[in-house]
């Protein structure tokens, strides 16, 4: 269904599985307007090859998954909600299946896989391209649903609070979002009574990153200006195995590919390298340790990558598995049937987030989050594979259930104000948005990346706050743009993510810094606070 009329019931931020997981579920009882910062589908959703953690194997238990999911998370996880996420997840994969995910069977059960740091498999699966079959599904459930509009082509600005209230009232209640329409070139206020944040992670603050071109940290950014505490953001997970190509940046070989018996070794000497940092677990040591192991490998020998090796099985094994992976590589002259494939570490998946409980409730009344976007204490200080679309589906249903159960407590949004554009003018400098956006992301990466040291932390912090005031006279001055909203957003999270790394002084998962090697005895959040 499409209209432009603004105000409706529930606002949801993003079409990813978080977002349209709350859109389908409210709408049962509400008008949905679910908004997507470039098509509905270009989401970080859509680009999840592995698959979805699940407890439904005789051998397995709840237990046994939440043990994976605190080991992997280096103790920083909240049992409680680690144990809410893995018991809602058979619950999940039902639902999906009614949509009609066309999850791969054998002999009538769904087939499992299974992943780096998980003791069981457990990893339901559409090949190796489960987050595109997942979307496909959600997306064409939420395009029938009559009380679900999409609109595509809206980059989110700011959420409107009581400051943007006609009467201001400075209160924290958040009553929508102003999204640049980008065909249009026009800012409109999208009013609710209620609006959920899915609006994904912060991964392009990376120079190397696996996450999709708009995944720039706009819902932290937003909900932290508005006034909500975000929690853990040094936990930066990068992903072992990102495909070494200079035409092609950003593609992820899966984790199922080692989960399957794939092995890693120096492009030069053949060494099996893994034995050297995790005797025990090798190559399905959590994904921390092993991103670390081949980092240490190019920095040590001075490689452009490592080599990911699977071509010791039988061939209709690896294409009937990978067939996705493998015919995007033999495009670029790569058989992984017959030889290794050549790759690198790149940012993943931003583990912290938007602090919520676990009904999706932010800090601010009216505003929920879900999915990447929040910290609900489930990955801890890194993501065990496959539980993040499982956060999507029950956090996405657990804040639309949350919105249900108390719809009679929200109020009408008040008058708001129209965006104010009297006083800008159209850019001529778009070279500075370019330069800032390459500067922040490139000194990121080498001065907050896998190893961290406090210099290199406060050589990254003098860069941001001098580009601070750069960024805020440029969008003072210029109508906004998407590339604009998105620097803007970016700088901010790079901030976020240097602050909570100065504040951790221990080494914990995904946080690793040679001044402080040792774990702290007990696990504390890094929270802050606007």
């Amino acid at each position: 269904m499409n209209d432009n009329s603004t105000q409706f019931d529930v606002l949801v931020i993003g079409s990813g599985a978080a977002g349209l997981t709350a859109a389908l579920t409210l709408a049962t009882k509400l008008r949905v307007l679910v908004l997507a910062k470039g098509k509905l589908t270009s989401g970080s959703t859509a680009w999840a090859q592995g698959g979805i953690a699940a407890v439904l194997d005789a051998g397995d238990t709840f237990d046994d998954h939440v043990r994976d999911t605190m080991v992997a998370g280096a103790g920083l996880n909240d049992r409680e909600t680690v144990e809410f996420v893995i018991e809602r997840a058979p619950a999940a994969i039902d639902r999906l299946c009614e949509l009609g995910v066309p999850f791969n069977r054998e002999s009538g059960d769904l087939h499992l896989t299974r992943e780096g740091g998980h003791s069981h498999r457990r990893i339901v699966h559409v090949n190796d391209a489960t987050g595109w079959a997942v979307q496909a599904a959600l997306l064409k459930a939420a395009e029938e649903n009559p009380n679900i509009t999409l609109l595509p082509d809206r980059s989110c600005i700011d959420l409107i609070t009581g400051r943007h209230e006609t009467k201001y009232s400075g209160s924290g209640r958040v009553w929508g979002a102003y999204a640049l329409d980008t065909v249009t070139g026009k800012v409109v206020a999208h009013t609710a009574r209620a609006t959920i944040m899915a609006a994904g992670g912060a991964g392009r603050v990376y120079q190397f990153s696996t996450a999709p071109r708009g995944a720039t940290g706009d819902g932290i950014a937003m909900a932290w200006r508005a006034g909500a505490r975000v929690s853990n953001m040094e936990m930066m997970q990068f992903h072992p195995t990102c495909l070494y190509n200079l035409e092609v940046k950003n593609f992820l070989v899966t984790e199922a590919v080692r989960g399957e018996g794939g092995r890693l070794f120096h492009p030069e000497t053949g060494h099996r390298f893994m034995e050297d940092y995790d005797a025990e677990r090798m190559e399905l040591a959590p994904r921390d340790v092993v991103a670390r192991a081949i980092d240490d490998q190019i920095k040590r020998f001075g490689l452009d990558y490592v080599h990911l090796d699977i071509s010791h099985l039988p061939a209709d094994f690896i294409t009937g598995h990978f067939p996705t992976i493998h015919e995007k590589l033999l495009g670029l002259g790569i058989d992984m049937t017959t030889g290794p494939i050549p790759v690198v570490p790149a940012q993943h998946y931003t583990c912290g987030g938007v602090v919520i409980d676990l009904n999706g409730r932010t800090d601010l009344p009216g505003l929920y989050a879900a999915g990447e976007v929040s910290e609900s204490g489930l990955h801890g200080a890194n993501r065990l594979a496959s539980n993040s679309l499982l956060e999507c589906f029950v956090f996405g249903e657990a804040a639309a259930r949350d919105v249900l159960a108390h719809w009679d407590g929200f109020e009408e949004p008040p008058a708001i104000r129209e965006w104010d554009e009297s006083r800008v003018t159209d850019s001529d400098e778009e070279v500075v948005i370019k330069q800032n956006w390459t500067e922040i992301r490139r000194m990121m990466w080498n001065y907050v990346g896998i190893v961290r040291t406090t210099k290199r932390l406060e050589r990254a912090k003098n860069r941001i706050d001098l580009l601070a005031s750069e960024i805020d006279d440029y969008y003072g001055n210029f109508r906004v743009t998407t590339d604009l909203i998105e620097l803007r957003n970016l700088h901010q999270c790079a901030g976020l993510i240097v602050q909570s790394a100065l504040k951790r002084h221990e080494s914990r998962g995904l946080h690793y810094t040679l001044d402080y090697p040792e774990t702290d005895e007990f696990a504390k959040d890094t929270v802050l606070v606007p």
